[in-house]
């Protein structure tokens, strides 16, 4: 199996900046791309930000030019770096990595991970 973990959400005035971490671990052979969704209360999960690493990047429209996701392939770990936050933002956010792991009995297994979510609120 393999774990996400998350952390860095939180409390923010509008206008403010979080920064969200995500390390993956276990049996991991190889993680194609990482990124970051978020759901708004009574809303669907959105893609917010991913990268399958070096200079490639996608984000939502409405994140463009405010948040920037960047990753460390050694270390298995993605960062979202989220500035001029507005209450529009507020959601919990999750990690997502496309991952290939060995299981228990060493067999190739790949799947779609995510993480258990991190609250992120922007007051006005």
């Amino acid at each position: 199996q393999v774990q996400l973990v998350e952390s860095g959400g939180g409390l923010v005035q509008s206008g403010g900046s979080l920064t969200l971490s995500c390390a993956a671990s276990g049996r991991i052979v190889n993680i194609y791309s990482m990124g970051w969704y978020r759901q708004a209360p009574g809303k669907e999960r959105e893609l917010v930000a991913s990268t399958s690493g070096g200079e490639t990047a996608n984000y939502a429209d409405s994140v463009k030019g405010r948040f920037t996701i960047s990753r460390d392939n050694a270390k298995n770990t993605v960062t979202l770096q989220m500035n001029t936050l507005k209450p529009e933002d507020t959601a919990v956010y999750y990690c997502n990595a496309d991952v290939v792991f060995k299981n228990s009995v060493d067999e190739f297994v790949a799947m779609i991970s995510w993480g258990q979510g991190t609250q992120v609120t922007v007051s006005s």
